[in-house]
Formats: C-alpha cells, sequence, structure tokens
C-alpha cells in the first residue's frame, strides 16, 4: 500500500465522522415536533410504536458493523495487503446478506405476532413497510466500513446525513399530504414510514457514487468467494458487532420495550383504547428531549474516547485515568445541567413544541434519563476505548429485561407515569453497574466534594432564576395572552438564562481547569467567560 495514514489525517476523520453523527442525532429529535403537530398524540403514537425496528436497523448499519469491518479492514491495509481488505469487505458482505434477509423475514412474516404483543393488530402493514429496512443492512454496512478501514470518513459521513435528511424530509411530505387527503392516521404512519426506505436508498446511492468516483472495484466477481478464515470473520461479526450495536441502541432498546408493552398494559388495566393511544403518544413527546440532551454528551464522548484508547494502548494508565475523570466530569455536567434546565421550563417548552402542556409531569419525570443516559454513554465508551465491549452491552441488556419488568409491575398502578419511573429506574441502574466495575479497573473519584458543591449551587442557582420566570409566565397567562406564543418567548429564554446562570456559577466555582474546560464545545469562549467571571484563574 502506497499511502500511510498519518494521526492527523485520522483525527480529521473522527471530526468528520462525529459532526456528521451530531447532525444526523439532531435531525432525528428536532422532525418529531412538526411531525406531532402535523399528527397529532395518536398519529405520533402509531410512529412511535414501529420506529424502534428503524433505530435498530440504523444502528446495525451505521455504529456496528461498520466499526468491525473497518478495523479488519486496516489490519489488513497495516499489511499493505489491499486484496485482502476487499476480501475482508465483500466476506462481511455475504454474512450481513445473511443477517439482513433474517430480519428482514422475521419481522415481515412476524408482523401480525408483533402488532398483536404492541395490543394493536393494525400495526401489522406498518411493521412489513418498516421490516424493508433491513435489507439494505449488507451495503450500507460494507461500504462505510470499508472506507472507515482506510480512514476515509466522508463517504460515511456524508451518507449519514443525505440518509436523515431524506429520511425526515419523506416523513413531513407524506405526513402532509396523506393528513390534508383525509387518509388515516394508519396510513399516514405508514407513508411517514417509508422515510426509511428513501433515506436508505439516499444513502447507498451516495456511497455507491464514491466507490464509482473513485473506481473501486469492490464488488467484481474477483473477490466474491469465500477466503480462508471466512469464519473467523464472520465469529467477529457476529461477536464484537452485536456488542457494539447494544451499546449503540440504548435509547432504542428502552423504546423498543415501550413499545411492546406499554399501550397494552394501560388497555388491561381498563384504560379506552383511545385514550391509551393518545396517553402513549404525548409519554413518547419526552424521546426528541432526551434525544438532544445526550447530543453533547455523546460529542465529548466521541472527543475524549479515542484520547483513552491512545493512552491505554501505550500502557500510560495515569494518562487513562486522568482522561476518565476529565469525561466523566463534562459528562456529569452537562447531563445534569442539561436535565434539571428542561424540568424546570418542561411547562412552557412542552406547549412550544406540541401545542399543549399536556403529560407535562410524565415528560419532566422520564427527562430525568437525560442525566443516566449522558453517563452511560460515557462509560459506554470509556470501556469500549479499553477494549471491554461486552460489558457495557451486559450491563444495557440488563437494564432493558428490568425496564420491561417495571412496566409490568408500575403501570398497572400507576398509568403511564410507571413508565417514566421504570426508564429512569432501568437506566440508574445500568450507571450504578458500570461505575461499579469501572471503580475496579480504575481508583477513580467520580466526584470531589468540591465539585459537588459547585455543581449543586450551580443547579440550585438556575433553579430559582428558572422558577421566577415561570411566576412571570403563569401570571401573564392567567391574564389570557396567547399560550403558545407566549411559550416560545419563555421557553427560549429560559433555556438561554438558565443556561448562562448556571456556567457563571459553576465556572466562578474554579472546579474545572482551562485545559479541562477547552474540551467542551466552543471550549475557547468557555475560558475567555471563566477569566471574566473568575479573574484569578488565568
Amino acid at each position: 500500500m502506497d499511502k500511510k495514514y498519518s494521526s492527523n489525517q485520522f483525527l480529521k476523520g473522527a471530526m468528520v465522522l462525529t459532526i456528521a453523527a451530531l447532525v444526523t442525532k439532531i435531525l432525528s429529535a428536532v422532525y418529531r415536533v412538526p411531525f406531532q403537530n402535523i399528527v397529532g398524540d395518536i398519529g405520533f403514537y402509531i410512529y412511535q410504536q414501529v420506529y424502534p425496528f428503524y433505530g435498530i436497523a440504523i444502528a446495525l448499519s451505521t455504529y456496528g458493523f461498520p466499526v468491525i469491518i473497518s478495523k479488519m479492514v486496516a489490519e489488513k491495509l497495516e499489511k499493505e495487503d489491499e486484496e485482502g481488505a476487499k476480501h475482508v469487505a465483500v466476506t462481511s458482505f455475504l454474512f450481513l446478506c445473511l443477517v439482513g434477509l433474517a430480519w428482514f423475514l422475521l419481522v415481515y412474516f412476524g408482523s401480525g405476532l408483533i402488532a398483536g404483543w404492541m395490543g394493536d393488530p393494525k400495526l401489522k402493514p406498518l411493521l412489513q413497510v418498516i421490516s424493508l429496512s433491513f435489507l439494505l443492512l449488507a451495503p450500507l454496512s460494507v461500504i462505510r466500513g470499508y472506507y472507515q478501514g482506510k480512514e476515509d470518513m466522508v463517504p460515511t459521513a456524508v451518507s449519514q446525513v443525505t440518509e436523515q435528511t431524506i429520511r425526515v424530509a419523506t416523513i413531513l411530505i407524506f405526513s402532509t399530504i396523506l393528513v390534508s387527503e383525509g387518509y388515516s392516521l394508519y396510513m399516514t404512519g405508514n407513508g411517514a414510514l417509508f422515510g426509511s426506505i428513501t433515506g436508505g436508498l439516499g444513502g447507498l446511492l451516495v456511497l455507491l457514487s464514491f466507490l464509482m468516483a473513485r473506481r473501486e472495484k469492490l464488488f467484481s466477481r474477483k473477490y466474491l468467494s469465500l477466503p480462508v478464515g471466512f469464519v473467523h470473520i464472520w465469529s467477529r461479526l457476529f461477536k464484537n458487532g452485536t456488542a457494539i450495536c447494544v451499546s449503540a441502541m440504548l435509547l432504542v432498546l428502552l423504546q423498543f420495550v415501550d413499545s411492546l408493552n406499554v399501550y397494552s398494559l394501560l388497555v388491561s388495566s381498563g384504560m379506552e383504547a383511545e385514550t391509551a393511544k393518545t396517553g402513549k403518544g404525548i409519554y413518547d413527546r419526552g424521546q426528541p428531549f432526551v434525544q438532544l440532551g445526550t447530543v453533547v454528551a455523546t460529542s465529548i464522548s466521541l472527543t475524549i474516547v479515542p484520547l483513552v484508547t491512545n493512552a491505554y494502548l501505550k500502557r500510560r494508565e495515569a494518562l487513562v485515568r486522568e482522561y476518565i475523570q476529565l469525561s466523566l466530569k463534562i459528562s456529569i455536567t452537562i447531563g445534569f445541567a442539561a436535565t434539571l434546565g428542561i424540568i424546570n421550563i418542561m411547562v412552557p417548552t412542552n406547549t412550544m413544541l406540541f401545542e399543549n402542556a399536556l403529560g407535562s409531569t410524565v415528560i419532566a419525570v422520564f427527562c430525568l434519563s437525560i442525566f443516566f443516559s449522558c453517563l452511560i454513554l460515557t462509560f459506554a465508551g470509556i470501556f469500549q476505548g479499553i477494549g471491554k465491549i461486552y460489558y457495557p452491552a451486559f450491563c444495557i441488556l440488563t437494564g432493558i429485561l428490568i425496564k420491561y419488568l417495571g412496566n409490568a409491575c408500575l403501570i398497572p398502578f400507576m398509568g403511564i407515569m410507571g413508565a417514566s419511573v421504570s426508564t429512569v429506574g432501568s437506566l440508574s441502574i445500568m450507571a450504578i453497574m458500570m461505575v461499579i466495575s469501572l471503580r475496579k479497573l480504575f481508583p477513580i473519584r467520580i466526584l470531589t466534594l468540591s465539585f459537588y458543591k459547585t455543581l449543586l449551587m450551580s443547579g440550585a442557582v438556575m433553579t430559582i432564576g428558572l422558577q421566577g420566570i415561570l411566576h412571570v409566565y403563569d401570571t401573564l397567562l392567567h391574564k389570557g395572552m396567547p399560550d403558545r406564543l407566549l411559550s416560545v418567548f419563555f421557553s427560549l429564554g429560559g433555556v438561554c438564562i438558565g443556561g448562562m446562570l448556571f456556567l457563571i456559577v459553576f465556572l466562578r466555582g474554579n472546579v474545572l481547569s482551562r485545559e479541562e474546560i477547552s474540551f467542551l464545545p466552543f471550549g475557547s469562549k468557555w475560558v475567555w467567560l471563566m477569566e471574566k467571571v473568575y479573574p484569578n484563574n488565568r
């Protein structure tokens, strides 16, 4: 192989992937707001019941299998074996064709059984539509993994953003047309789910165009044979790919559990079917909050984890502990601030986004998930960085089982609030399991007393400020001002004021050094602000 890849090029590639991941996550969270406004809470319930299957397909083709394929391709390229790299890619393609076909057959022909399990037989055709997305698993995963193994992240990044953009556009256009034409909400949901197919095809066309433009004859007849040792490749794909996928599917798996038993439990506990659908739709309003709340934590994890990996491979344990401590500090700070801030302004924000304040208490409890999700995503990244890819998957699967049982125990007595409580409870158990294991591996202190005091003081000041704003909001609301227009002003204003209050108090606490703050998004700006509010720390 003529070309050697520098660490600088690798870091640039990692940054490209990070930006693409953030853009797709933001798109995935934001489109739900106009979609819910178009179809209402029952239409949102219908879509969210089937969405987790698409989430699984995306995790497999974006975060799981491409990572493992890229590692195997990179190993061949390190030995200057380009032919071997292409054999790895095509061998992986054959394996993933079987995996994708198995998922398709399972969901398509099991759609009636799954819909019955969910308690809503009308979901069967929607499940059949979403099953088609698994047929794109093999080409999407292999081409992305092949280019990532060559340290060329641009094809993956462009295809991810293209796929999500086309999907979101399809969802919003189809749902608008179908609702305006008077079609049923189930038919509208079917049209919206078709976006998973158009998006996947768009992403695949982008990847194929890169292959053609760069004259990569990846799928030529020359490579379409199983090489010696293909069982080892398939084994790595199955074991390692599955473990990484489970970690990436944390939020999707929680939604999957809710799809399976929340509605059916509400109905079996005596609630009318339409009321139960509306209640589940209102509960699902919490999903965009959690997704947006964890975006920054995800970006921090993607930035710091490669540093952990590099230090660990060089056996610099002190540096590993330092990076772990830093990632946890930042993750805890962002997760705590985002969670507390959203809970404080839930009523106006719920009204601003979803037209009314229904279910604000249930969603506020659900949003406690943001804090624990930030921790879990950071912990999972750290474990993967040090080569412990199976333990976070084990913790998440354990938590998912607890979530399912929690729903079954709590929903009959607490209604939809039981689903929120079981989500938060299962996430807290996952986080505790990971903390215990990490402290055994690296004896670190998760929180120092000064950090703890500063965090609480920052949260208290932010809460006092936001509650004062909410008092004005309630007063104006009672005077008859338009609730949605008022909610827009106070939600956006609350985000800005609450965020600034928290940051000013937190930075004055001097619990993060300038170097640590620089890892934050817009780190140089925060360093400048810290020097303003705490002049002695220059």
